[in-house]
């Protein structure tokens, strides 16, 4: 080549500033069943329909393509939040908003997300319901089969669950219908993924 001219890389300002939006990430936290992906598509879907660029992330989706082959041992659920997490952090540079759905159910693996994520950037929702409520609504069947010893490391029967201790919003969905507890995270969010410049 022979010209001068020297491209730069695009900032995320610039890039938020075409989006119209801030980037951030929310990572919903919670038991199986406790409704994180119910709550992230009316979420996406609401926002979407404001005018927001919104990228949802769903456990069964990334451990079926992104992860396919991690188990559920520590080490491997440490792995696929990690590789999560890096994603996100291209998301976020980018200036998407992006939505995880992820039981990630230790303090230490949601602390190493938020580590890479950056924490200006990240959001934890902590999807409450009770276990007995979770195994009501599990259509899957998954803890039964964990309860009958066919799934091992299932989060809440034989592996735990440790619930979040600084949480930037809690859902509570066992007295919380679907519509309340989507037009919570809205409300949650929307002051926070807005632009405003000084």
């Amino acid at each position: 080549m022979t010209d001068n001219h020297v491209y730069t890389r695009l900032t995320r300002r610039e890039k938020e500033d075409r989006l119209n939006q801030t980037g951030k990430v929310l990572w919903m936290t919670g038991l199986s069943g406790a409704g994180k992906t119910t709550i992230a598509l009316g979420l996406e879907k609401e926002l979407f329909n404001m005018g927001f660029f919104v990228r949802l992330l769903d456990g069964d989706d990334v451990r079926t393509k992104l992860n396919k082959g991690l188990t559920f041992s520590p080490e491997d659920r440490t792995e696929n939040i990690r590789r999560i997490a890096e994603v996100n952090r291209l998301f976020v540079d980018t200036g998407i908003i992006t939505i995880n759905c992820f039981i990630s159910p230790t303090h230490e693996i949601r602390q190493m997300a938020k580590e890479i994520i950056g924490p200006e950037n990240f959001l934890e929702i902590y999807v409450n319901a009770s276990l007995e409520e979770c195994e009501k609504r599990d259509i899957k069947g998954l803890y039964a089969k964990a309860r009958a010893g066919l799934i091992k490391e299932f989060t809440g029967i034989d592996a735990p669950y440790e619930v979040p201790s600084n949480a930037d919003l809690i859902i509570n969905t066992d007295s919380l219908t679907v519509q309340e507890s989507v037009n919570r995270a809205l409300q949650f969010i929307l002051p926070k993924i807005s632009i405003k410049r000084v």
